[in-house]
């Protein structure tokens, strides 16, 4: 950087077989625009990007479960029948039974490292061949937030839980609660991009990668996840490269299932990389904390209870109160779903009992803390207990839980004979617990409704797949706890990590074209689930890919197909026929037929709107019919087959709503065989889709978080030249993107006359003194777009004080950046800027 001169630095050298290149900071804000520019025009640099930042994981919604007792680490091995429900669902169980472990793989997690001294993962062990942690490097430090110079530490060890909880899903070793990794005999390699608390930036996920790569990790699975859905960011970019060199890369397809349709996350979008949708476990973990209490001032009965408590205060049961029951009626249906009688007394000094039915437990919790009550007990009117969802309710309370239907049914009676009862309950961080499973019918193995959908905005397929990772217990980080629950698809792409390494291990490949071809072709796709309840198609293929992966069936198929997927594109790109390809590997002829299922099509954007659909997105009654070259096959041992496919897109759809249909070619073979392969469509033009509404950009300030409007010609007073920082408030271009966009460009327009003419170029008809520095903007994900502006042009220097108004535009969606009709371009009103006195 030596040719560009002061003011800047080099953070981070990327010195890597598939990736050469530097992070910069550039200090000098006066001429930060000039020097990037300078950068970029070098001979020797291919391609910048913009350092983006990466949120941390979220661990809002994570049950920390706790430690067990004289807990020891146990020998690898294979003794015991894996009944472990999300292995099950996945057929994992079936190749457990056979002794595969993964023996021989080693799996680098990108995420916040992972806790060795966990006794399920090593108890300390780091960094020596014989270690399950065998490799990894700390990027960051513990101090790292994002916000300031990332320190790397000695070793990858998690802090926070998170990578914990993933290492554990691929490789934690037997323990007391009952359960193991997928693939317990692999190597694990901890690539920690996190400190304790903040968040990344993507040049460090870009160098965690390259590392796992050339440490050797034949496997590597990250969360990281930027919203851009695009495969062109430099995430995305070095993903591909790693495949193309035959590591399998993991990606989970991000948690923004409410945002509906098109929201692919990087470097989940990426080309080649496999991205994991989430599936609810059918059977979900509950943990059963032991209490106690006495009748009567007599001896102490051990009970347990499930408890609900604030996720910030693990410690809100710990009291000893008595007990009251809002009805001495052990059968009643309605307990406390209407207001408590004018006579019920100050139920502060209790923990009440209310049985469970009719309404919502928030509800109950309504009208019981109307009375004053903090401490809630629920008794179930079925088998076992779960925990209870008491909603924005649990925030007028401190504590809440349930006891089976036999232990409330016998308080009940014991109190109607007036009887007193005395609760000694201790908070789940002291208390001994269990763990059970109860069977989730409202929604286990459907695709959990925070998966994020695809496609892409190029309608390349996303996901590919999906895996358990709804309800998931698994290890976490033995300072805060050891053991957790979590959802998300961070949980379940770990899983297709750990499959991918006992598949490997059967089949004696890595190759990841083909790893695709085969998980996608075995997988299961499964019913449309709204969050609540199953309908009768299957769900579309932009929310689960192929299905719920099938391990077993994946690593002894003799029969595949290629690709893992077809998509025929939107109405403007079309493809009238496309090819798929049966192969018969094994040693006897298999005749095949070939047939199709539609899955649920469903509009992108609101009725009469330009915008996308939240979940559930809006489904209609018509799916596309297919036409096969052939409607069987019979293959000899070594043959294979091309099959054309001609779609007949859905008729009678509003194409105005980017209506997307899908569905699955099926292959059943006498073989026993049962393939299949996810295609998609998209009625409707994406080029021709609005982006930016002509109304929907104005300039508001950079510290307000409403994105309130400013008044037309308001006065904006910003740093004077070169001083400005992070925290001053400057006005700020906003906008409201419908749908993604490529490229954006905000110009500044000057509304004195004449313009300043030492500055002033043309853009596609508007005067121009250029855009605020750090613009253009790349790849940009539907939704907010904001870039704030302190005077700074994009060439370095500074915009007079003076009057003006920004002009965005976004380019549409397969748009040219040469043709002006493909811009969408909105204007905000005027506003004067000023500078003030140094």
């Amino acid at each position: 950087m030596k040719a560009v001169g002061g003011g800047v630095t080099t953070r981070t050298e990327h010195k890597y077989q598939l990736f050469n290149g530097l992070t910069v900071d550039l200090h000098d804000l006066d001429n930060a625009g000039e020097k990037a520019k300078e950068i970029a025009q070098m001979p020797f640099v291919k391609n910048t990007w913009t350092v983006r930042r990466v949120e941390a994981p979220d661990i809002s919604n994570v049950k920390v479960i706790g430690t067990p007792k004289g807990r020891k680490m146990a020998a690898r091995g294979n003794e015991a029948a894996d009944t472990f429900s999300p292995h099950v669902m996945t057929q994992v169980d079936k190749l457990r039974a056979k002794g595969l472990t993964g023996d021989g793989y080693k799996i680098a997690l990108v995420d916040t490292g992972i806790d060795y001294t966990h006794p399920d993962l090593g108890n300390g062990c780091f960094g020596r061949p014989h270690c399950i942690v065998s490799f990894g490097r700390d990027f960051v430090g513990d101090a790292f937030t994002g916000d300031n110079e990332p320190v790397p530490g000695k070793t990858p060890k998690d802090c926070g839980g998170h990578g914990t909880h993933l290492a554990g899903i691929v490789a934690a070793q037997k323990n007391a609660l009952g359960f193991t990794g997928a693939a317990p005999g692999v190597k694990l390699g901890a690539y920690r991009i996190f400190g304790c608390s903040g968040t990344t930036t993507t040049d460090l996920v870009v160098a965690a990668l390259n590392k796992a790569f050339e440490d050797g990790a034949h496997i590597i699975a990250t969360t990281a996840e930027v919203r851009t859905g695009w495969a062109s960011d430099v995430a995305a970019v070095v993903a591909s490269r790693i495949v193309e060199q035959g590591v399998p890369v993991i990606a989970s397809a991000g948690n923004d299932g409410d945002s509906g349709l098109f929201y692919a996350a990087s470097p989940a979008s990426a080309k080649g990389v496999i991205a994991v949708a989430s599936y609810d476990s059918v059977m979900v973990p509950v943990m059963s904390y032991h209490s106690k209490y006495s009748i009567d001032g007599g001896s102490k009965v051990d009970f347990t209870h499930t408890p609900w408590e604030l996720p910030w205060d693990p410690t809100g049961w710990d009291v000893s109160m008595p007990l009251y029951a809002t009805s001495y009626d052990a059968t009643i249906a309605n307990d406390a779903c209407d207001p408590l009688p004018v006579n019920t007394p100050d139920l502060s000094k209790y923990i009440v009992l209310v049985r469970r039915g009719t309404c919502i437990f928030a509800q109950k919790v309504h009208n019981v803390a109307a009375k004053g009550a903090k401490y809630i007990l629920f008794y179930n009117n079925n088998v076992g207990t779960f925990e209870a969802d008491v909603g924005d309710e649990g925030f007028n309370i401190k504590a809440a839980g349930m006891v089976t239907r036999q232990v409330g049914e016998s308080w009940v009676k014991t109190l109607k004979a007036r009887s007193s009862i005395t609760l000694d309950v201790t908070g789940r961080g002291k208390a001994k617990f269990d763990v059970s499973y109860y069977n989730s019918n409202e929604t286990g193995g459907a695709v959990s409704s925070y998966t994020s959908w695809g496609p892409t905005w190029s309608m390349d397929s996303k996901p590919q797949l999906g895996a358990p990772g709804g309800g998931i217990i698994s290890t976490w980080a033995v300072a805060k706890g050891s053991y957790a629950v979590m959802s998300g698809t961070s949980a379940a792409s770990p899983l297709v990590a750990a499959i991918i390494a006992l598949v490997a291990q059967a089949r004696g490949t890595l190759e990841p074209e083909l790893i695709t071809d085969l998980l996608s072709a075995t997988a299961k796709p499964q019913l449309f689930n709204n969050g609540t309840h199953f309908f009768g198609k299957l769900a579309p293929a932009a929310q689960q890919g192929g299905g719920i992966v099938q391990a077993y069936d994946a690593a002894y198929t003799t029969s595949l197909l290629y690709p893992y997927s077809l998509s025929f594109n939107d109405t403007d790109h079309f493809a009238t026929n496309l090819n798929f390809t049966i192969s018969n590997k094994g040693k006897k002829s298999v005749t095949y037929k070939i047939c199709h299922v539609p899955a649920m099509t469903m509009y992108t954007l609101e009725k009469n709107s330009v915008y996308p659909m939240a979940f559930p997105n809006e489904a209609v009654d018509s799916q596309a019919t297919l036409s096969f070259s052939k409607d069987s096959v019979t293959l000899a041992p070594g043959e294979r087959a091309s099959i054309s496919v001609c779609p007949k897109a859905p008729c009678c759809l509003d194409a105005r709503r980017l209506p997307l249909w899908s569905g699955y070619i099926t292959v059943s073979g006498t073989d026993g065989s049962a393939l299949s392969l996810p295609y998609q469509g998209l009625v409707g033009s994406l080029r021709r889709a609005t982006v930016l509404m002509p109304d929907q950009c104005w300039v508001t300030l950079s510290n307000d978080t409403t994105l309130a409007k400013s008044p037309k010609d308001s006065k904006f007073v910003v740093p004077a030249p070169g001083t400005f920082k992070d925290d001053d408030v400057v006005p700020t271009v906003y906008a409201k993107l419908a749908l993604g966009s490529a490229l954006i460009r905000v110009d500044i327009v000057p509304m004195t006359t004449p313009p300043p003419k030492d500055l002033t170029t043309e853009f596609m008809g508007v005067k121009t003194i250029g855009q605020p520095f750090e613009m253009p903007a790349l790849f940009n994900q539907r939704g907010d777009f904001q870039q704030l502006w302190n005077g700074k042009l994009d060439s370095g220097r500074y915009a007079p004080a003076g009057k003006y108004k920004f002009v965005t535009r976004a380019l549409k969606i397969s748009g040219d950046a040469r043709n002006e009709k493909d811009w969408d371009v909105a204007s905000t009103e005027s506003f004067y800027l000023e500078y003030k006195k140094k």
